[in-house]
């Protein structure tokens, strides 16, 4: 399926993110952590800890953020099913959290000290040239996850046309983690932010 598979990555991956064992679907949650070594591998990074929140926010790491999102997600999905009796699908929505800022292992190899890479693949992966939430979901493809964790995966307005519950609690929880943390780093709305500093806006 994929060339490599790394084991000190994947060690990386696995403490980065213990949030993985609420996968429940063992193949799934192998399938999550293929993708991410696949990341930092092609993105030349030495520590899944040293990806920046933004490419202008460093205080916080990629993984405190998807730590985040994930655990917003969790307890959002125990509100919908108590109160509001819907059934959304834990694994899609804890895969794709733990995968939505995938990508930023090909974007942000530009927007950090040099010394925290090896050799980025800039020919063909490492870029910002396409979002991270497209080569997110792009790596959830190539490793083989299920077609509803990858099209929950692409969380910016517009990717996806038609979106399921599970998209739209990652979407949500996307928002609540980012607003909190660009108000604590900078002062601003997730919006705001937006309007400021995002090139695809």
């Amino acid at each position: 399926m994929t060339e490599t598979n790394d084991p000190a990555y994947e060690t990386q991956v696995r403490e980065a993110f213990p949030e993985l064992e609420r996968i429940e679907d063992e193949r799934l949650r192998e399938r999550v952590i293929e993708a991410w070594v696949l990341g930092l591998e092609r993105g030349g990074w030495h520590d899944v800890e040293a990806i920046p929140y933004a490419w202008n926010i460093h205080e916080v790491s990629t993984v405190e953020h998807v730590r985040g999102v994930t655990n917003i997600a969790i307890e959002s999905m125990a509100v919908q099913r108590t109160l509001h009796g819907a059934d959304p699908d834990a694994d899609v929505v804890v895969a794709a959290c733990l995968l939505h800022d995938v990508g930023k292992c090909y974007e942000y190899t530009d927007h950090v000290d040099p010394s925290l890479l090896d050799t980025p693949d800039r020919n063909r992966y490492a870029t910002g040239e396409i979002p991270h939430s497209i080569s997110g979901y792009a790596l959830a493809h190539e490793v083989g996850c299920p077609l509803p964790v990858q099209r929950a995966i692409p969380h910016f307005h517009g990717e996806i046309p038609t979106r399921t519950l599970e998209a739209e609690l990652v979407k949500s929880a996307n928002s609540a983690s980012s607003n909190a943390i660009i108000q604590s780093t900078m002062g601003i709305t997730l919006q705001e932010w937006v309007d400021e500093y995002s090139p695809t806006q």
